[in-house]
């Protein structure tokens, strides 16, 4: 499956994955808003093969299937 990503640029490792370019319509005005000023990242083709270094690629894939986008939020802080 394409699909293509932007990150935020209001806050640091905030990634939106949409299934078509530049189309933000199936995306809840105020999580749009959240993000702030997106800026393109790249396209990739996600199978459930693929390796991701935070995020299962399946649960990307079903994402995108149902809802028409995936939201990848910040890493959690460690508490000491």
């Amino acid at each position: 499956m394409q699909c293509f990503i932007y990150k935020s640029l209001k806050k640091d490792y905030l990634y939106l994955y949409l299934v078509n370019k530049d189309d933000f319509s199936k995306v809840p005005e105020e999580l749009l808003s959240n993000f702030g000023k997106l800026e393109f990242v790249m396209d990739i083709e996600l199978s459930a093969e693929r390796k991701l270094a935070r995020e299962d690629p399946q649960k990307i894939i079903e994402c995108l299937k149902h809802q028409g986008f995936f939201v990848q939020l910040p890493p959690q802080r460690e508490t000491a």
